[in-house]
Formats: C-alpha cells, structure tokens, sequence
C-alpha cells in the first residue's frame, strides 16, 4: 500500500494530475503485471466523488492509522535478523503522517527544491514510475520471503513456498496475478534461496531498473517523499553487492569495542581482535551475528 501511495504522489506532484486521470493510469496499469485488488480500488478511489461532485480522496485527512500487523512483521524480521525493510518504512511512513500538526509547522520553515523544471515527457514518466512500483514490490515480496525461509529454518517449519501465494490469491487483499509468478518460481525450484534468484523476478529487475533509478531521481529531485522506493532501491544494490563497506564498520566495531572481526583471508567462523592503539591489553568482547 505504501508503494501504491509514492507511485500515486509522485504523478501528482511530476504532473498535476487530477484524480480522474489518476484513477484513468491506474486502471491501465490493472490490465498489465501489476493487476492486483489494491491497484483495482485506487484506480476506483480516485473517480469516487463526494455530495459535492469533488474527489473524495482529497477531503481524506492524511493521518494512516495502524493495527500492529505491520510492526509485529519488523519485529519478527530484527529477531531473526531479516532486513525486511520495505515494511519498516512503510510502518514509520504511517507514522509520519500520524505527526500531523508537527508537519504543518514544519512546512512553514523548512524548504524543499525550488526550479525543479516540469516533467517533459508524461507517458515516459509514468511508465518509469510503473516499472519503479513493479521492481519495488518484487523486492518487498522478496524480503518476505526471506522471512518465511528464516523462520521456517529457526522453527523447524515444512513451509510450502509456492503454496503461500496460492493461499494469498485466495480473497486476500494482496492478491495479485503477481502472485502466481512466486508460484511459477518455487515450482520450478522448490529450494530456492531468494526470489530475486529465479530468471522471472531477476530479469525483470535487470530490464526495469534504468526507470526505477530515473522514478526515484524524480522523487528527490522534486522533494516528493518515496521512503518505500529508496529502501527497496537500497536493497537491490546492496544485495548484488559482492562487498559492502562493513568491513569499516567492523574494524571501528573492534576499534572502540574490542567486537573482533573475521579476515578475507581466513576461514569463516574464525575472528581476531586488533590493538589499534598500542595501548592496553588484547582481551576481546563477546559478539553475536544476527
């Protein structure tokens, strides 16, 4: 839902569309991949008008409100140290908007970008913000996947992988014909270690990310809020990242706290503790890996 939202506010603010025209966007996009229940009520959110024939979407307060579901999901995923990180930005960006006071004073003193030059090319620009929505819910989907794989590995699960889609396309209100993708993925190999592993979901990122990255350049550039699509963005590169700059952070780790840190030229598992200073002894801290 969170996705659908930025994709919604950044062809608002990149082109001035009206609700009736966005509710005409989406329901293209529902003829497409990203057919699903959410994008069918907001394309039917968007032409639905009050007693006074306006949008009714934008007499809407904008405050979400929450059950838990989300925050319990990000709980989960910190405990079996997951990095679920689509539904913990969603989960913050409801809390955002709860803050709503705190906002409208914070609108009169801080500024955003100014000169930002209109989007020139409309059908472009949709279909970019089209492909940034399809990638990033590919990564939300994946995260959660993980999730599932991780529990299931902690709690002695026999977790049915493709199976779960199925159950999800039965009247939840995630389903989707996206779903039966995951399906196609785990029925062509029932051990797969990530989505984003199978050739449907990895060729997909591969051809589409040149938009994704141009939706979410937009985005900043316009100061159009998209917490969503930069963290599953973030995911992606770090990911198909081979080496990410931890190893600094474990030398600063084992710097100021004696954590230790394992070598690239020793096996894994085995950990060493460096006197960066000369000074004091070599006694190191007990460490977990989460």
């Amino acid at each position: 839902m969170q996705l659908i939202c930025e994709a919604y506010d950044q062809l608002k603010h990149a082109l001035n569309l009206t609700p009736d025209e966005l509710s005409g966007v989406f329901t293209e996009w529902n003829k497409g991949e990203l057919d699903s229940y959410l994008i069918e009520i907001s394309s039917q959110i968007f032409a639905k008008k009050d007693e006074d024939g306006t949008p009714i979407v934008d007499k809407i307060l904008d405050t979400a409100g929450q059950k838990g579901t989300g925050k319990w999901t990000v709980e989960s995923a910190l405990d079996l140290g997951m990095p679920v990180t689509l539904i913990g930005e969603s989960v913050f960006a409801r809390c955002l908007s709860a803050i709503k006071e705190e906002r409208v004073e914070a609108s009169k003193i801080l500024s955003g970008p100014t000169g930002q030059a209109a989007t020139a090319d409309r059908a472009d620009f949709i279909e970019n913000v089209r492909r940034a929505l399809y990638c990033s819910k590919i990564i939300s989907y994946a995260q959660g996947y993980m999730l599932l794989r991780e529990a299931a590995k902690n709690f002695g699960w026999r977790v049915n992988m493709g199976g779960i889609a199925l159950m999800w396309r039965g009247g939840c209100i995630i389903r989707s014909r996206f779903l039966g993708k995951i399906k196609e993925a785990y029925d062509k190999n029932p051990q797969l270690h990530s989505l984003l592993f199978d050739s449907f979901f990895a060729g997909v990122l591969n051809e589409y990310q040149a938009s994704w990255r141009k939706a979410v350049v937009k985005a900043i550039a316009l100061g159009v809020p998209a917490p969503a699509f930069l963290t599953a963005l973030a995911f992606y590169d770090g990911y198909r990242t081979a080496r990410l700059p931890a190893n600094l952070l474990q030398a600063q780790r084992d710097f100021f706290g004696a954590h230790t840190y394992e070598r690239v030229d020793k096996p894994r598992g085995q950990f060493f503790h460096t006197n960066w200073t000369g000074r004091g002894g070599r006694v190191s801290s007990g460490t977990y890996n989460a």
